[in-house]
């Protein structure tokens, strides 16, 4: 493809059809699954929620897994587990998600941005240490991408300073650091199931902990701050409950987690095929110029949600935007992860933020893509991808 036409310019595009940077994979047994459901009488607070999570902590070694509506209500749930509160201080990385420091907003508390390493974009031990004042309650390490995080020094240091380490594992379901599956080994870690994760209940999210009473507390928390759900009472043959404290409606329902089984089951199987997809495109941009992977830490095992390359934009003399353009041209469903969160408007405005607080995560968000990669993609998809990429780069390094 080296010299060819581009297709923003009037050339062939190296694709006629586009290749989302992720989707979701549904088959007949998802289908049927969640149709049983249909059938039966529960459609929510039912006996496939209790079923989704009882599998969902044996895959993740957990003790127990809370099933709630989405990745942010699970994030909400830590914050409110963690006791934090208004009077409080969130330390959270730069480079994630609004959702990861949001819900340290939602419970009135002040997030905390601290930087990244600039070789995998994971938050930087030393820089949370900085970041670390008498007012810190907990520490959100984001696994970006799907790469655990530096666990041995956070937990060091959150321990010496009696501080809730909370694992924003939305990513890396399906990852391991030192052998042990992400979700087992901090006391509150967050997963999100939207159709692009690594399974989906169309919208949902889960909380593993090996705490019998934040778990039995997050049951409480999704429903309204009410002690049983409607299942619950109907087994009991009461009508009564009570409400001890000041919940949200984040229940997941039947359906979601009738699907969510039947996705569980296929999850090592996806996740190793995201693997030998990584080492693909390794493989292909080894060596090509302006273009690199980030790094990956020994001691662990990467679940790759994302494939994010940085691009050397002021070495090829163009622009991201030209490139993020030509690049979907040729038909590839590219995207950024993520506007570092002190960067938006609401943050800017709300806690005075602005540029220069987090170096390493600017610089990186300059240059960063992530390319396709999700389970069912093919080989010649692959190479789709990588013939599109060094087209472009190509074409704009003349």
């Amino acid at each position: 493809m080296s010299g060819a036409r581009l297709a923003i310019d009037g050339g062939e595009p190296v694709r006629t059809r586009l290749l989302p940077y992720g989707r979701q994979s549904i088959d007949e047994a998802d289908i049927a699954a969640v149709v049983d459901v249909l059938r039966s009488d529960w459609l929510t607070t039912g006996p496939k929620v209790e079923a989704f999570e009882r599998a969902f902590a044996e895959v993740t070694g957990a003790r127990h897994a809370v099933a709630v509506c989405n990745g942010t209500a699970a994030l909400h749930a830590c914050m409110h587990a963690a006791k934090v509160g208004p009077e409080h201080e969130v330390i959270v990385p730069a480079m994630t998600f609004a959702a990861s420091s949001n819900a340290a907003i939602y419970q009135g508390a002040t997030p905390i941005f601290a930087d990244v390493d600039p070789a995998t974009l994971l938050v930087d031990p030393a820089d949370v240490e900085r970041k670390l004042t008498a007012r810190t309650r907990a520490v959100v390490a984001v696994d970006y991408a799907g790469q655990p995080c530096d666990y041995d020094a956070l937990q060091a240091l959150c321990e010496r300073r009696g501080i809730t380490l909370i694992t924003d594992a939305c990513h890396a379901l399906g990852g391991s650091h030192r052998g042990r599956p992400v979700g087992s080994f901090v006391q509150l870690s967050a997963f999100s199931l939207h159709p692009v994760k690594h399974i989906t209940t169309g919208e949902g999210g889960v909380i593993t902990t090996n705490d019998d009473a934040l778990a039995a507390g997050m049951r409480v928390f999704r429903n309204h701050g009410i002690t049983t759900d409607h299942r619950q009472r109907e087994q009991q043959g009461s009508w009564f409950y009570e409400m001890v404290d000041l919940g949200w409606n984040y229940r997941l329902n039947d359906l979601q987690c009738a699907l969510g089984i039947t996705q569980l089951a296929k999850l090592r199987g996806w996740v190793e095929r995201r693997r030998e997809l990584a080492s693909m495109y390794d493989a292909a941009f080894r060596g090509v110029p302006h273009v690199a992977p980030l790094a990956k830490r020994p001691e662990v095992e990467h679940a790759y949600h994302l494939y994010v390359v940085r691009i050397d934009y002021a070495a090829l003399c163009v622009t991201r935007k030209e490139v993020f353009a030509a690049l979907r041209a040729e038909g590839l469903g590219i995207n950024v992860h993520y506007v570092p969160v002190h960067l938006h408007p609401y943050y800017r405005r709300k806690f005075g933020y602005g540029p220069g607080l987090c170096p390493n995560a600017e610089a990186a968000y300059e240059q960063i893509l992530s390319l396709p990669m999700f389970p069912t993609m093919t080989d010649a998809d692959l190479r789709d991808v990588v013939a599109a990429v060094q087209k472009v780069l190509s074409a704009y390094a003349r």
